[in-house]
Protein backbone atom coordinates (compact mmCIF):
# COMPACT_ATOMS: atom_id res chain seq x y z
CA UNK A 1 0.00 0.00 0.00
CA UNK A 2 1.47 3.45 -0.86
CA UNK A 3 2.83 5.62 1.92
CA UNK A 4 0.15 8.21 1.33
CA UNK A 5 -2.40 5.80 2.83
CA UNK A 6 -0.79 6.29 6.22
CA UNK A 7 -1.48 10.01 6.24
CA UNK A 8 -4.07 11.33 8.65
CA UNK A 9 -7.52 12.12 7.35
CA UNK A 10 -8.00 15.87 6.78
CA UNK A 11 -10.38 17.51 9.23
CA UNK A 12 -13.21 17.98 6.74
CA UNK A 13 -16.94 17.28 6.67
CA UNK A 14 -19.04 16.54 3.59
CA UNK A 15 -22.55 17.23 2.34
CA UNK A 16 -23.41 14.74 -0.41
CA UNK A 17 -26.33 14.11 -2.74
CA UNK A 18 -27.02 10.62 -4.08
CA UNK A 19 -29.19 10.70 -7.21
CA UNK A 20 -31.17 7.77 -8.67
CA UNK A 21 -29.88 6.39 -11.95
CA UNK A 22 -32.95 7.80 -13.72
CA UNK A 23 -31.63 11.32 -13.07
CA UNK A 24 -28.66 10.81 -15.39
CA UNK A 25 -28.82 11.08 -19.20
CA UNK A 26 -27.34 8.42 -21.42
CA UNK A 27 -24.61 7.30 -21.78
CA UNK A 28 -23.79 8.38 -18.22
CA UNK A 29 -26.73 6.41 -16.81
CA UNK A 30 -25.43 3.16 -18.28
CA UNK A 31 -21.95 3.91 -16.97
CA UNK A 32 -23.23 4.34 -13.41
CA UNK A 33 -25.45 1.26 -13.69
CA UNK A 34 -22.43 -0.88 -14.63
CA UNK A 35 -20.34 0.87 -11.99
CA UNK A 36 -22.87 0.23 -9.19
CA UNK A 37 -23.05 -3.46 -10.14
CA UNK A 38 -19.36 -3.97 -9.32
CA UNK A 39 -18.51 -6.26 -6.44
CA UNK A 40 -16.76 -3.43 -4.61
CA UNK A 41 -16.95 0.34 -5.08
CA UNK A 42 -14.49 2.85 -3.58
CA UNK A 43 -14.98 4.26 -0.10
CA UNK A 44 -14.48 7.80 1.21
CA UNK A 45 -11.03 6.70 2.39
CA UNK A 46 -10.14 5.58 -1.12
CA UNK A 47 -11.17 8.96 -2.50
CA UNK A 48 -9.06 10.70 0.12
CA UNK A 49 -5.96 8.66 -0.66
CA UNK A 50 -6.22 9.45 -4.37
CA UNK A 51 -6.61 13.19 -3.74
CA UNK A 52 -3.65 13.24 -1.35
CA UNK A 53 -1.51 11.39 -3.88
CA UNK A 54 -1.91 14.29 -6.32
CA UNK A 55 -0.34 16.64 -3.78
CA UNK A 56 2.89 14.63 -3.45
CA UNK A 57 4.57 15.53 -6.78
CA UNK A 58 6.66 18.69 -7.19
CA UNK A 59 5.03 20.91 -8.22
CA UNK A 60 1.77 19.56 -6.75
CA UNK A 61 -1.27 18.81 -8.91
CA UNK A 62 -4.09 20.85 -7.32
CA UNK A 63 -6.64 19.74 -9.91
CA UNK A 64 -6.64 16.32 -11.65
CA UNK A 65 -5.95 16.36 -15.37
CA UNK A 66 -8.98 14.13 -16.02
CA UNK A 67 -12.36 14.01 -14.31
CA UNK A 68 -12.98 11.07 -12.01
CA UNK A 69 -15.23 8.28 -13.25
CA UNK A 70 -15.88 7.11 -9.67
CA UNK A 71 -18.83 7.64 -7.35
CA UNK A 72 -20.24 6.65 -3.99
CA UNK A 73 -23.10 4.18 -4.28
CA UNK A 74 -26.05 3.45 -2.02
CA UNK A 75 -29.53 1.99 -2.28
CA UNK A 76 -32.72 3.82 -1.26
CA UNK A 77 -35.93 1.78 -1.08
CA UNK A 78 -34.53 -0.65 -3.62
CA UNK A 79 -33.39 2.10 -6.00
CA UNK A 80 -29.68 2.44 -6.78
CA UNK A 81 -28.40 5.99 -6.20
CA UNK A 82 -24.96 7.38 -6.96
CA UNK A 83 -22.98 10.39 -5.83
CA UNK A 84 -20.32 11.16 -8.49
CA UNK A 85 -17.02 12.33 -7.06
CA UNK A 86 -16.42 14.98 -9.73
CA UNK A 87 -12.96 15.41 -8.24
CA UNK A 88 -11.74 17.79 -10.93
CA UNK A 89 -14.61 20.24 -10.53
CA UNK A 90 -14.34 20.11 -6.74
CA UNK A 91 -10.61 20.71 -7.01
CA UNK A 92 -11.16 23.92 -8.95
CA UNK A 93 -13.81 25.10 -6.50
CA UNK A 94 -11.57 24.28 -3.52
CA UNK A 95 -8.71 26.19 -5.12
CA UNK A 96 -10.91 29.27 -5.50
CA UNK A 97 -11.86 29.02 -1.83
CA UNK A 98 -8.23 28.57 -0.78
CA UNK A 99 -7.26 31.86 -2.40
CA UNK A 100 -9.69 33.63 -0.07
CA UNK A 101 -8.57 31.66 3.00
CA UNK A 102 -4.76 31.54 3.16
CA UNK A 103 -2.33 34.50 3.32
CA UNK A 104 -0.65 34.99 -0.03
CA UNK A 105 2.91 34.10 1.13
CA UNK A 106 1.68 30.79 2.57
CA UNK A 107 -0.43 30.11 -0.50
CA UNK A 108 2.57 30.74 -2.76
CA UNK A 109 4.62 28.25 -0.75
CA UNK A 110 1.95 25.56 -0.95
CA UNK A 111 0.83 26.19 -4.52
CA UNK A 112 3.16 28.35 -6.67
CA UNK A 113 1.45 31.19 -8.59
CA UNK A 114 2.20 29.55 -11.94
CA UNK A 115 0.35 26.39 -10.83
CA UNK A 116 -2.66 28.38 -9.62
CA UNK A 117 -2.69 30.49 -12.76
CA UNK A 118 -2.77 27.47 -15.04
CA UNK A 119 -5.52 25.85 -12.97
CA UNK A 120 -7.61 29.02 -13.12
CA UNK A 121 -7.20 29.28 -16.89
CA UNK A 122 -8.18 25.63 -17.32
CA UNK A 123 -11.26 26.16 -15.14
CA UNK A 124 -12.38 29.17 -17.13
CA UNK A 125 -12.17 27.23 -20.38
CA UNK A 126 -13.97 24.24 -18.86
CA UNK A 127 -16.76 26.46 -17.48
CA UNK A 128 -17.43 27.83 -20.96
CA UNK A 129 -18.07 24.28 -22.15
CA UNK A 130 -19.97 23.19 -19.02
CA UNK A 131 -21.92 26.24 -17.76
CA UNK A 132 -24.49 24.18 -15.81
CA UNK A 133 -22.11 21.82 -14.03
CA UNK A 134 -22.39 21.47 -10.25
CA UNK A 135 -20.77 19.18 -7.68
CA UNK A 136 -22.63 16.40 -5.90
CA UNK A 137 -20.37 16.91 -2.87
CA UNK A 138 -19.71 20.00 -0.76
CA UNK A 139 -16.79 20.15 1.68
CA UNK A 140 -16.12 22.20 4.81
CA UNK A 141 -12.88 22.15 6.81
CA UNK A 142 -12.68 22.21 10.63
CA UNK A 143 -16.44 22.53 10.98
CA UNK A 144 -19.88 21.44 9.91
CA UNK A 145 -21.64 24.62 8.71
CA UNK A 146 -24.74 25.39 10.78
CA UNK A 147 -26.84 25.66 7.61
CA UNK A 148 -26.15 22.00 6.80
CA UNK A 149 -27.75 20.84 10.05
CA UNK A 150 -31.06 22.46 9.12
CA UNK A 151 -31.58 19.67 6.56
CA UNK A 152 -31.69 16.85 9.11
CA UNK A 153 -33.56 15.57 12.16
CA UNK A 154 -31.97 14.08 15.26
CA UNK A 155 -33.54 10.67 14.64
CA UNK A 156 -31.66 10.48 11.31
CA UNK A 157 -28.36 10.55 13.17
CA UNK A 158 -26.15 7.46 12.70
CA UNK A 159 -23.20 7.11 15.09
CA UNK A 160 -20.60 4.33 15.25
CA UNK A 161 -18.12 4.44 18.11
CA UNK A 162 -14.44 3.54 17.83
CA UNK A 163 -14.26 -0.24 17.58
CA UNK A 164 -11.75 -2.54 19.27
CA UNK A 165 -10.35 -3.67 15.93
CA UNK A 166 -9.24 -0.10 15.22
CA UNK A 167 -12.15 0.82 12.95
CA UNK A 168 -12.53 4.59 13.13
CA UNK A 169 -15.67 6.17 14.58
CA UNK A 170 -18.23 7.62 12.18
CA UNK A 171 -21.10 10.08 12.45
CA UNK A 172 -23.51 10.91 9.68
CA UNK A 173 -27.08 11.95 8.89
CA UNK A 174 -29.17 10.84 5.92
CA UNK A 175 -32.54 12.14 4.75
CA UNK A 176 -34.72 12.11 1.61
CA UNK A 177 -34.35 15.16 -0.61
CA UNK A 178 -37.99 16.19 -0.08
CA UNK A 179 -37.45 16.33 3.68
CA UNK A 180 -34.21 18.29 3.33
CA UNK A 181 -35.88 20.90 1.11
CA UNK A 182 -38.89 21.17 3.40
CA UNK A 183 -36.78 21.68 6.53
CA UNK A 184 -34.58 24.24 4.84
CA UNK A 185 -37.62 26.23 3.67
CA UNK A 186 -39.07 26.24 7.19
CA UNK A 187 -35.78 27.32 8.71
CA UNK A 188 -35.39 30.10 6.17
CA UNK A 189 -38.92 31.36 6.83
CA UNK A 190 -38.38 31.37 10.62
CA UNK A 191 -35.08 33.21 10.33
CA UNK A 192 -36.40 35.84 7.92
CA UNK A 193 -39.28 36.56 10.28
CA UNK A 194 -37.02 36.82 13.34
CA UNK A 195 -33.58 38.18 12.41
CA UNK A 196 -31.95 40.52 9.94
CA UNK A 197 -30.41 39.31 6.72
CA UNK A 198 -26.96 37.85 7.37
CA UNK A 199 -24.52 35.03 6.61
CA UNK A 200 -26.81 32.28 7.94
CA UNK A 201 -29.74 33.31 5.75
CA UNK A 202 -27.45 33.78 2.75
CA UNK A 203 -25.97 30.33 3.39
CA UNK A 204 -29.39 28.71 3.55
CA UNK A 205 -30.39 30.33 0.26
CA UNK A 206 -27.18 29.04 -1.34
CA UNK A 207 -27.74 25.48 -0.10
CA UNK A 208 -31.38 25.62 -1.18
CA UNK A 209 -30.44 26.61 -4.72
CA UNK A 210 -27.91 23.79 -4.83
CA UNK A 211 -30.45 21.19 -3.68
CA UNK A 212 -32.91 22.31 -6.33
CA UNK A 213 -30.44 21.11 -8.98
CA UNK A 214 -31.03 17.46 -8.06
CA UNK A 215 -33.70 14.81 -8.59
CA UNK A 216 -36.50 14.97 -5.98
CA UNK A 217 -35.98 11.31 -5.08
CA UNK A 218 -32.34 11.87 -4.17
CA UNK A 219 -30.78 11.15 -0.79
CA UNK A 220 -28.94 13.87 1.14
CA UNK A 221 -26.07 12.88 3.45
CA UNK A 222 -24.06 14.83 6.00
CA UNK A 223 -20.83 13.01 6.88
CA UNK A 224 -18.56 14.23 9.70
CA UNK A 225 -15.67 12.72 7.74
CA UNK A 226 -12.29 13.50 9.28
CA UNK A 227 -13.83 15.64 12.00
CA UNK A 228 -14.38 12.47 14.02
CA UNK A 229 -10.63 12.61 14.71
CA UNK A 230 -10.91 16.14 16.11
CA UNK A 231 -13.50 15.08 18.71
CA UNK A 232 -13.23 12.64 21.59
CA UNK A 233 -15.47 9.59 21.85
CA UNK A 234 -17.69 11.20 24.51
CA UNK A 235 -17.93 14.41 22.47
CA UNK A 236 -19.10 12.48 19.42
CA UNK A 237 -21.55 10.41 21.42
CA UNK A 238 -23.04 13.56 22.97
CA UNK A 239 -23.08 15.60 19.74
CA UNK A 240 -26.67 16.50 18.92
CA UNK A 241 -26.00 19.46 16.64
CA UNK A 242 -28.96 18.84 14.34
CA UNK A 243 -31.25 18.69 17.38
CA UNK A 244 -29.80 21.98 18.68
CA UNK A 245 -30.42 23.68 15.33
CA UNK A 246 -33.97 22.30 15.18
CA UNK A 247 -34.61 23.50 18.74
CA UNK A 248 -33.33 26.96 17.89
CA UNK A 249 -35.49 27.22 14.78
CA UNK A 250 -38.56 25.99 16.69
CA UNK A 251 -37.90 28.58 19.41
CA UNK A 252 -37.67 31.36 16.84
CA UNK A 253 -40.93 30.21 15.30
CA UNK A 254 -42.54 30.34 18.74
CA UNK A 255 -41.11 33.78 19.46
CA UNK A 256 -38.89 32.51 22.29
CA UNK A 257 -35.65 34.38 21.69
CA UNK A 258 -34.10 33.20 24.95
CA UNK A 259 -34.49 29.50 24.11
CA UNK A 260 -33.21 30.15 20.58
CA UNK A 261 -30.14 31.87 22.01
CA UNK A 262 -29.44 28.97 24.37
CA UNK A 263 -29.64 26.44 21.53
CA UNK A 264 -27.33 28.53 19.37
CA UNK A 265 -24.83 28.94 22.22
CA UNK A 266 -24.63 25.16 22.72
CA UNK A 267 -23.92 24.75 19.03
CA UNK A 268 -21.45 27.62 18.81
CA UNK A 269 -19.46 26.45 21.82
CA UNK A 270 -19.19 22.91 20.48
CA UNK A 271 -17.87 23.97 17.10
CA UNK A 272 -15.74 26.81 18.41
CA UNK A 273 -13.70 24.21 20.30
CA UNK A 274 -13.18 22.26 17.08
CA UNK A 275 -12.20 25.29 14.99
CA UNK A 276 -9.73 26.44 17.65
CA UNK A 277 -7.78 23.22 17.16
CA UNK A 278 -6.98 24.34 13.62
CA UNK A 279 -4.45 26.79 15.04
CA UNK A 280 -3.04 24.54 17.77
CA UNK A 281 0.44 23.06 17.47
Amino acid sequence: MPAVSALLVPYASYLRVYEPLAAFPEPERSHWARYAARERTPTAQDELRRSLADLLPTPPVPVPVHESADAFVTEVDGIVCVCPWRTRLRGWLALESLVDTLPEPLLDAVLPPVVRGQAAADFEQWRERNPDARPWIRTAVWQVPVRWFTLFADDEREYRAQETDGTAPALRYRTPMVQARRRLARALKALRESVDEGPLIEGLIDVGRWLEEFHPRSLVELDYGGLVHALTGPQLADDRSAADVAAGIAALRAGDGEAAGEAYERLAERWRAVRDRQFAN
